[in-house]
């Protein structure tokens, strides 16, 4: 999700691709459009700048907090965070628009960029001197707008395949690489309380950031849900289940409810992210590693869904604080700053040289680097309107998986997507 930037709370850190607010974008445009154009309505201190995010939980409000600290030496001001559920970043920034009182910097989920972006509310950050050398396009592409460069990403994320070690090694297999590999790998670990895989297929944001994987990975695409490629994926899933090597509750599991039956050895193995990692290692007797997510058949790309979030300048209408938010941008996107990040959420850093660096530091997450590189933004191709395409999805799901047929389900899912309703 994230899937996803941090949720409130240790538990629901895990999770990454939740729910959030869809706003309509005739609100967003009317609330941000007054703010640019009036500019800045509230007195502010000239050596103070604010930092927006999500970062509620405790360990990762003291990363930010330190990173800000380094931040506020290297460019001679003070920096202070005000932190919110991921869920209301962009409610509070309404807010802070209608009154007139924006943050310098605000850390959006990246699929929620296309909205406030559409609605003219964020600065191009490469006409305030911020480059994108050295980033990969699909990141790039990740806080993008119509081809406008609008969000910075420090770290991103990705889905990738976790499987157990001892019981891969027990049972005499190899870990699968292609969707045939992977559905009978799932039927022989599948044995009592064990089931072979666990997945996200939940009605939320959680379950179409996992699914994407399989439907890109399939030549599916959200600009059209009603296709054999996109039924064909879904299919895959209801085969897991008809197998019984995936559990009938995978509808109602969120990503963190997976990574706890993995850990409790109710799954071989899983399909999540690299924010479980931590939760994870807590486990000392789990010996767990990692791949890429495996393809319909050899040959094919392993296209999963970038995750995680971007640092913007909303505009404010004061030119020179915005100048001032992009060097702060600068320096906590800055490849030392990334490097520091993604040691300690163990996501991936957005700059190359900076993964280059992180890869060898953390081999054991090498597989999630690769899964990166050919990763995409679920906003890529359908902007603002991905809130209604992953809302149509999500209910599809709850269809076919009980029952209806992927291919009528998916037709509604689409004549959902294409009304907005």
């Amino acid at each position: 999700m994230t899937a996803v930037t941090p949720p409130d709370g240790t538990r629901a850190r895990r999770r990454r691709a939740g729910r959030r607010a869809t706003i309509p974008l005739t609100v967003v445009s009317a609330l941000v459009a007054t703010a640019a154009l009036a500019g800045c309505g509230q007195q502010r201190d000239p050596d103070v700048y604010t930092v927006l995010n999500s970062s509620t939980d405790d360990s990762y409000h003291g990363w930010d907090a330190a990173t800000l600290s380094r931040c506020s030496k290297q460019l001679g001001i003070t920096i202070e965070q005000q932190s919110v559920p991921a869920s209301q970043v962009m409610t509070k920034s309404l807010r802070m628009a209608s009154s007139k009182s924006l943050p310098d910097v605000i850390q959006f989920d990246a699929s929620e960029v296309p909205t406030f972006a559409e609605a003219g509310g964020l600065v191009d950050l490469r006409t305030l001197g911020l480059s994108t050398k050295d980033i990969p396009k699909g990141i790039v592409d990740f806080g993008s707008y119509k081809g406008t460069y609008y969000g910075a990403a420090r770290t991103v994320n990705t889905l990738a395949l976790f499987y157990n070690k001892d019981i891969l090694k027990k049972a005499g297999l190899e870990v699968p690489t292609t969707w045939a590999e992977m559905q009978e790998t799932a039927k022989k670990l599948t044995q009592g309380r064990q089931y072979g895989i666990a997945l996200s297929a939940g009605g939320a944001e959680d379950g179409v950031f996992q699914f994407t994987p399989f439907m890109w990975s399939n030549g599916g695409d959200e600009t059209n849900l009603a296709t054999k490629n996109v039924a064909g994926a879904l299919d895959y899933w209801k085969g897991l289940i008809k197998d019984g090597s995936l559990s009938k509750s995978t509808v109602n599991w969120t990503q963190a409810d997976v990574n706890d039956q993995f850990m409790a050895g109710n799954a071989a193995m899983m399909i999540n992210g690299p924010w479980q990692v931590e939760t994870l290692n807590t486990k000392k007797n789990l010996h767990w590693g990692i791949a890429q997510i495996p393809v319909p058949k050899t040959g094919d790309k392993s296209v999963g869904p970038l995750g995680g979030a971007v640092l913007t300048v909303p505009k404010t209408g004061d030119t020179a604080r915005q100048k001032t938010a992009a060097k702060i941008i600068g320096c906590m996107a800055g490849e030392k700053e990334q490097i520091t990040y993604a040691r300690n959420s163990w996501m991936v850093p957005a700059n190359e040289k900076a993964a280059a660096i992180w890869r060898k530091e953390v081999p054991e997450l090498d597989a999630l680097a690769d899964q990166v590189a050919t990763a995409r933004s679920r906003t890529a191709k359908v902007g603002a309107r991905w809130s209604s395409v992953s809302l149509a999805l999500q209910s599809a799901f709850q269809s076919a998986l009980t029952g209806q047929s992927s291919e009528a389900a998916l037709k509604k899912a689409q004549s959902r997507a294409t009304s907005g309703n």
